[in-house]
């Protein structure tokens, strides 16, 4: 089954079993689900919770990771949750599969994706590798890149850790310079520069983090989603103003959610976040969608049949 054919089964059945629960439960409440356990990738929106600014705007917020059950998307779907964080090209699969998005903030204007070799040499020098990907679907860029550049790279699916590299059953893996990248360097490896293929120095500078909603929710909220997103983005702002603080922050949610993490990772984490929120032209933190990199992502995927057509940046923005 290919990519195109899993997203449409998923949302067809989504829509069938009537699961979509949008306006039900508490009218004030918006369940925002982030796409991964807590961690530093999104302090911002911990920062907004536990400083007030969601209550300040006058809406009530729920934070609720998602589970290897219920991932962020399927909630999105389902209604359990009415705003979630997804990269670019996962929300464009997702209109292109017939759930229309809106993104209502960005913070990622820089893409973190790199390739790590085993073995110390240039990853597009090992063409038939076996590169780990992420099971959650966040390797669309990478599968282009395989292509075009003619690798024949052999995929091997991993969940969430770095385990499969470090114990040498793989040539290369897929990180993000936030997260996995430094899971390596504390596991011990040395990396040398060469050996890491940086996505954003070679054509592939897709924007990843921002918030989604569903078009159907936002169009019955606009209000609402305003306000949670202008409070994000306070959150976002004071964390990079009060890191230590922020830092602080993080770790209650990580204790709370008992994720296996310290403070050292988290804190190399919320650096390079808030790094690569930085625009590289502009070099401030503008918060938007880029249409370049919407054009860029979806033709991308489109030309290797990610897509079965180009989605337009205006689909993903209020009217």
């Amino acid at each position: 089954m290919n990519r195109k054919s899993f997203w449409m089964i998923v949302v067809l059945f989504a829509l069938y079993c009537g699961t979509v629960k949008a306006d039900s439960g508490d009218q004030n409440e918006i369940v925002f689900t982030p796409q991964w356990t807590a961690q530093a990738q999104f302090a911002g929106y911990y920062v907004a919770e536990a400083k007030g600014f969601y209550r300040e705007a006058g809406i009530k917020v729920r934070i609720e990771h998602p589970s290897a059950t219920q991932p962020a998307m399927s909630r999105l779907r389902t209604g359990e949750c009415q705003a979630t964080t997804l990269q670019l090209c996962q929300a464009l699969e997702m209109v292109d599969a017939s759930l229309p998005l809106i993104n209502i903030l960005q913070t990622s204007m820089n893409n973190a994706m790199v390739i790590v070799s085993a073995h110390g040499t240039d990853p597009l020098t090992q063409r038939g590798a076996r590169v780990g990907i992420w099971s959650v679907e966040f390797g669309q860029l990478a599968m282009c890149m395989s292509i075009k550049d003619h690798l024949d790279y052999k995929w091997v699916s991993f969940a969430q850790n770095v385990n499969l590299f470090v114990a040498g059953a793989l040539d290369a893996t897929l990180a993000m310079s936030y997260n996995e990248y430094y899971q390596l360097i504390q596991a011990g490896m040395e990396i040398d520069d060469k050996a890491v293929y940086r996505f954003r120095e070679h054509g592939y500078n897709v924007q990843e983090d921002g918030v989604y909603m569903t078009r159907e929710y936002y169009e019955q909220h606009r209000e609402q989603a305003r306000k949670f997103a202008e409070a994000s983005r306070k959150g976002w702002e004071w964390a990079a103003q009060h890191p230590d603080e922020t830092l602080d922050i993080v770790m209650q949610y990580v204790d709370k959610e008992r994720i296996a993490t310290n403070r050292v990772m988290q804190r190399l984490m919320l650096e390079e976040v808030l790094r690569l929120q930085v625009d590289r032209e502009s070099k401030q933190r503008e918060f938007r969608l880029r249409p370049d990199m919407v054009s860029l992502a979806s033709k991308l995927m489109h030309d290797n049949m990610m897509l079965s057509r180009e989605v337009k940046y205006e689909e993903l923005i209020e009217d």
